[in-house]
């Protein structure tokens, strides 16, 4: 059995985008950026260009897809509300505008991706009027830390690890680690094995980290941040912000399931571990044909939008499942490609039960719950009514739709289909 310094090292090398690449890549975006900057320049904006992201940090990790980001930095002097549409005219409207906080482009140019994002030119961090305003200062920090080129090795191994666990993203629908959290957290550890290691086995209750002491211990930190920020089982202080939680997106539920992983990893050293799995596939085999799919389609922006909108709609569907049955196993998955959420389940038939309802001297409630449960019977002065789980999963589906009609067309969903 290889160790795990050799899967490391291996790992390392399969990453790793070649030099080539790295050159074309390179190359795309410094001409589209002097395409931009004459642009800019044309329509008398005062605005100037950057690279950021992983491409800018030497952390960019070998894809199917490369995405770069481009930020445009508006002077001040503009009205935030303003500066999406000054960017949109400058790129002439060949770049698909996407939401968000603040509007910004994407457009694909020699296969590259390229998101192109509004910011102000602010010289203090609390100027910011925006969380991408401060995107200048990240970039800035992280570039002076990593002239050390093994903690960017490291952060490169962190990122794949995470992405193929399905805890890398700030999105609210995996309230997983952003790049720049892992970015922090590697800086932090030192190195990648450490940091599963410290996260892994040695975090017992709330983690605190503020590299910049800008607080004296963790109870400051606790009492100084606004309650929303101290939420998540990691408080990680933005070494360029102090009121920021770097961490604030990380849920309890995405860092149990990365603490597990992470004993797992160390415990026994594979790298399949970094390797995208395949959900479907993985539960298929495990499952069988006990495993239900159910496929879920919102008219929602692609993305964040798309992805939170469905993983709420997921915990509606499971809350209304879990009263017709007993639930073993509730997964989600979001494709952002195709646009289309996937609930995964494993589920067995609940046993009858009896519910209790009104006394009888109620006399309104004790009408309606005889009209809902036609078999109520009273005992003690009180009705009960005996519920019977003999639907299908099928069926469930069929009536949930039916039933719930409504909250469907409020949540924007427009296709569910259960199907193996």
């Amino acid at each position: 059995m290889k160790n795990i310094n050799q899967i490391l090292k291996q790992q390392i090398e399969q990453i790793k985008p070649d030099r080539n690449t790295l050159s074309e890549i390179k190359a795309t975006t410094n001409d589209f950026i002097k395409n931009l900057e004459k642009k800019l320049k044309s329509k008398n904006f005062r605005a100037e260009v950057f690279v950021g992201g992983s491409l800018s940090k030497g952390t960019l990790i070998k894809k199917n897809k490369y995405d770069v980001d481009v930020f445009v930095r508006f002077d001040k002097k503009y009205e935030d509300n303003e500066i999406s549409n000054m960017l949109g005219k400058a790129l002439n409207g060949k770049a698909k505008r996407i939401h968000g906080s603040r509007d910004y482009y994407k457009i694909i140019v020699r296969g590259i991706i390229l998101e192109v994002i509004p910011v102000l030119k602010i010289k203090r961090i609390n100027e910011a009027r925006n969380i991408t305003d401060l995107s200048y200062f990240h970039v800035n920090y992280i570039k002076k830390k990593l002239k050390n080129n093994k903690l960017a090795e490291d952060i490169l191994l962190a990122k794949t690890f995470c992405h193929a666990q399905n805890c890398y993203g700030a999105e609210s629908y995996i309230h997983g680690f952003s790049g720049y959290s892992l970015e922090l957290l590697i800086c932090h550890y030192g190195s990648f094995l450490n940091f599963l290691k410290q996260v892994a086995i040695n975090s017992k209750g709330k983690i605190v980290i503020d590299d910049k002491k800008f607080y004296k211990n963790k109870n400051e930190v606790l009492r100084e941040l606004n309650e929303s920020k101290t939420q998540s089982p990691i408080i990680l202080i933005d070494p360029t912000f102090k009121e920021r939680n770097a961490l604030a997106g990380l849920s309890n539920e995405t860092f149990g399931k990365f603490k597990e992983i992470c004993t797992k990893f160390l415990k026994n050293p594979n790298e399949k571990f970094f390797i995208q799995k395949n959900t479907k596939e993985e539960l298929s085999n495990k499952y069988g044909k006990g495993l239900k799919i159910v496929e879920v389609r919102t008219d929602k922006q692609p993305g964040d939008i798309a992805g939170s909108k469905s993983k709420k709609f997921f915990e509606f569907f499971v809350s209304k499942l879990e009263r017709e049955f007993m639930v073993k196993l509730k997964e989600f998955e979001y494709d952002d490609n195709k646009n289309t959420a996937y609930f995964y389940f494993v589920s067995d038939k609940k046993k009858d039960e009896i519910i209790k309802g009104p006394p009888v001297t109620n006399t309104n409630n004790l009408t309606r719950f005889k009209k809902v449960h036609k078999n109520a019977f009273i005992k003690n002065h009180i009705a009960y009514a005996k519920i019977k789980h003999d639907l299908s999963f099928k069926e469930f589906i069929k009536m949930f739709k039916t039933k719930e009609k409504s909250i469907i067309k409020e949540m924007s969903v427009k296709k569910i289909e259960s199907h193996k």
